[in-house]
């Protein structure tokens, strides 16, 4: 069974939650990455920041990156999945979710281990299962929450 720590990229670098997004935006510069996960005390995974995060929840609205730090944009729980995970569940949970990137956390540190894009799936899936995936995770319906929402108390 392939797991999700066959597939990830081991490693990834947090942008800690008290850095800015200028900060970030340099780190992901010189990784060359469209993502990374934030991170609180020991590693601990609080978020995702995206380029696109960037531009559209800061720059577009008259903020300043070098203000603004990556733990503002860190809302809710991050949709993650363990490294001991198989594989195909992986690959069902980014299509469902419509996710791109999906953190690989070590159980139950809640520590990031790796991440998962959609480069590192295709590098390993047959073509037309390839053409599934990019399909369900491109669809042009509104994307839903990557984030899990907790209960209303009621």
């Amino acid at each position: 069974m392939t797991r999700a720590s066959d597939i990830m990229h081991p490693g990834a670098e947090c942008v800690g939650e008290h850095e800015t997004l200028a900060a970030a935006a340099r780190i992901m510069r010189e990784r060359d990455v469209g993502a990374l996960p934030i991170c609180g005390e020991r590693q601990k995974l609080l978020g995702i920041v995206t380029d696109r995060d960037i531009v559209l929840k800061c720059v577009a609205e008259g903020r300043d990156p070098a203000q603004v730090t990556a733990g503002e944009l860190a809302q809710g729980r991050p949709m993650t999945v363990e490294a001991d995970e198989d594989a195909e569940q992986v690959l069902r949970m980014m299509e469902q979710y419509r996710v791109r990137r999906l953190p690989v956390i070590s159980h139950p540190e809640h520590q990031i281990v790796g991440m998962i894009s959609e480069a590192d799936i295709a590098r390993g899936l047959p073509q037309a299962r390839l053409a599934e995936f990019v399909s369900a995770v491109c669809a042009e319906e509104p994307p839903r929450s990557t984030e899990v929402q907790e209960p209303l108390a009621g």
